[in-house]
Order: C-alpha cells, then structure tokens, then sequence
C-alpha cells in the first residue's frame, strides 16, 4: 500500500514539474496560455511561480522560473523514492 501512495507521489511530483516547464515555454505563445488548458495549468503553477516574482528580469527575460525550478529540484529529487518513503512513514500510521 506504501509502495503504491509512494509511487503515485512521485509521479504527481514530476507532472508538476512538467506543468511548470509547460508553463515556462507557452510564454512564448500567447494563444496557448489564452486556452482552457493553458488557464488550467497557469491556475495550477503560478501560486508556486509567484514566489519567485521578487528576483528582477534581466532586460527583457524573466529569470525566477529559472530559481524556481531550482529550488522545486533541490527539495524533490534529493528525496527520490527513499526520501518519500520517510516523509510518507511520518503522516501515515
């Protein structure tokens, strides 16, 4: 049952990553960020995004997704499978 939960937190773990990647990149189109997917997405990683708004641009590039990503990689991925075993073993019983 532990493996199961692990593996699924691990997965929405990396679907988020992506979604912020995605988010990242439809930037660039503005038409994708105007659709119901890209609102979808935007409602989903922009409270994490807004965290980082603080680190100024440079010139015409936003760079705080950049040390967003950062940040959400260094939290995570150290933890791997092991790490959120541990993590999981403390909320459930």
């Amino acid at each position: 049952m532990a493996a199961v939960i692990l593996t699924i937190a691990q997965y929405l773990f990396e679907a988020y990553l992506f979604a912020i990647i995605f988010w990242i990149l439809s930037s660039w189109i503005p038409p994708l960020r105007d659709s119901a997917i890209g609102q979808w997405v935007g409602n989903l990683v922009e409270p994490y995004l807004s965290l980082f708004r603080f680190i100024p641009p440079i010139g015409m590039i936003d760079i705080s997704p950049i040390f967003a990503i950062l940040l959400y990689q260094y939290i995570i991925y150290p933890f791997g499978y092991q790490g959120l075993a541990t993590i999981l073993s403390w909320i459930l019983p």
